[in-house]
């Protein structure tokens, strides 16, 4: 993995998110948008926290590192579909 890619990917990763919630609050007015809302700031401060990580990546051991930083991506991403998951589920009533 090299840096383009890395780099690519947290775009894309945290746009997707970012669209499903945007998504969902454009659906459903006025439902969570709070918390909807402040699941967008958490994703955004991801993508920076993640963009930072990968400009100050080592000089050795970079791909080592890259594959640590998506592997953090990956997780911190799904932990943040789960919480908009259960607000989705609050704000439907469900």
């Amino acid at each position: 993995m090299n840096l383009r890619d890395i780099k690519k990917d947290i775009q894309y990763v945290i746009s997707a998110f970012i669209d499903d919630c945007t998504l969902f609050l454009n659906l459903n007015p006025g439902k969570n948008a709070d918390e909807i809302t402040g699941l967008i700031d958490k994703a955004v401060d991801l993508y920076n926290e993640l963009r930072d990580k990968v400009v100050s990546a080592p000089k050795e051991g970079v791909k080592a590192y890259f594959s640590q930083v998506n592997k953090e991506l990956l997780e911190k991403t799904d932990a943040l579909y789960d919480e908009l998951s259960a607000a989705v589920k609050k704000g439907l009533g469900k």
